[in-house]
This record gives C-alpha cells, sequence and structure tokens, in this order.
C-alpha cells in the first residue's frame, strides 16, 4: 500500500510560477515511480510529468515539456512538479500517481492516486 499526499496548489497569474509536492509513505514505496497527471474541467485526466525514485530518468508531456520540472527528494520520500510559465490551460486539478518499477503515463498504468490539488491560472 502507497500513501500520496499532494500540496501547494493555488491561484496564480499567468506568467507565475508554482511549485507542487507530493509526500509519498508506505512499506513498499521505494519500489514506486510518481508521476503527475492532472484533469481540467470536462476533460479527462492527462499525464504531465513522471520519475523514479531509484535513478535520473524523467518523462514529461509535450505540453509542459521545458516549462515544468519534475524532481524527488529521497530523504523525504517527496516528489515536486515546479510549474514555471504558467498558462491559463494549465489550470485543472493536479494529482500525483504511483505505479510499480516504471513510470506511468496512461491512467491505466496507475496503482495509486492521491486526492489532488487545485491550480488556478488566471489570464
Amino acid at each position: 500500500q502507497v500513501q500520496l499526499v499532494e500540496s501547494g496548489g493555488g491561484l496564480v497569474q499567468a506568467g507565475d510560477s508554482l511549485r507542487l509536492s507530493c509526500a509519498a509513505s508506505g512499506r513498499t514505496v521505494r519500489y514506486y515511480t510518481i508521476s503527475w497527471f492532472r484533469q481540467a474541467p470536462g476533460l479527462e485526466r492527462e499525464f504531465v510529468a513522471g520519475i523514479r525514485w531509484t535513478n535520473t530518468d524523467t518523462n514529461y508531456a509535450e505540453t509542459v515539456n521545458g516549462r515544468f520540472t519534475i524532481s524527488k527528494d529521497n530523504d523525504k520520500n517527496t516528489v515536486y512538479l515546479q510549474m514555471d510559465s504558467l498558462k491559463p490551460e494549465d489550470t485543472a486539478v493536479y494529482y500525483c500517481a504511483a505505479r510499480k518499477w516504471t513510470i506511468a503515463t496512461t491512467l491505466g498504468d496507475v496503482d495509486y492516486w492521491g486526492q489532488g490539488t487545485q491550480v488556478t491560472v488566471s489570464p
């Protein structure tokens, strides 16, 4: 069992930055990779970025590549999503997700979900 708790969402203006955190816990947490997904109103949940605990492998959606950076603190079992140059279309609920061994990039890949944190970007 893996527990995921997101934090750091909020209301910002276009062009601003925001950093989300995902605190992961559980006896087997290190066997899991952590990804961020997001879901905008009326749209399907989509992959944003993912990272592995054991090395520096990362993966980004094309829509955020170059603007968002995923990183980790192994000592704290926490994954961060640094979001820069935010756009109104980045407005969504952002979810932390865990998958055993490899990075989850589709909904069907995910073993565990966090509760989500709202990010709103005003024009």
